[in-house]
């Protein structure tokens, strides 16, 4: 899997500190990783920490002057491999399924070739509700792929579905699918 370049798209889940782990696992099995961050997602946590780990530049202004004088969405679009979003709001879930590109990372995504992989952690109401449900539904007729979410503790305090994916199987689940591509 060596060379293949990924982005990890970060929303503003409680469980964004699992994305940690996420990038250190993909370094270690050789994986390149981009983060591109929402605003709301940089609230919870510093870009800097993503570029640590990464030994890359965190993305999270669409506007900001590139270093490179690319277009960013659309240089990021096209070197990625794959686009993992873990975790993946109930808000991004519908911005996609709308088509809606405000922000670097919804931008990115709309202007890729690569396949998405979409890990949602939120509420368990929020999950279950009927137009995120149906928002998923569109994005996995589309071709998006899911993985998880699981039941487990929520940052609610309660227990029910919507756990973001244990950080394992999305590695397995991104390794699958550059593999074999389903």
């Amino acid at each position: 899997m060596k060379d293949k370049q990924i982005i990890l798209g970060l929303t503003a889940s409680i469980a964004i500190y699992k994305a940690a782990e996420i990038i250190q696992q993909l370094k270690k099995d050789n994986f390149s990783v981009n983060v591109i961050m929402t605003e709301n997602a940089r609230r919870l946590i510093s870009p800097r920490l993503f570029a640590t780990l990464s030994n890359n530049r965190t993305f999270y202004n669409e506007f900001e002057d590139p270093a490179d004088f690319d277009v960013e969405h659309i240089s990021l679009a096209k070197k990625a491999n794959l686009i993992l979003l873990a975790p993946a709001t109930a808000n991004i879930i519908g911005k996609i399924a709308g088509g809606i590109a405000d922000d670097l990372l919804t931008s990115t995504i709309i202007a890729t070739k690569a396949p998405v992989l979409i890990a949602p952690a939120m509420n368990e109401d929020m999950y279950k509700n009927k137009i995120v449900q149906a928002n998923i539904q569109k994005l996995k007729q589309l071709g998006y792929r899911f993985i998880g979410p699981r039941k487990g503790r929520l940052a609610c305090g309660e227990t029910g579905i919507g756990h973001l994916a244990d950080v394992d199987e999305i590695i397995k689940q991104v390794k699958r699918f550059l593999k074999h591509g389903d």
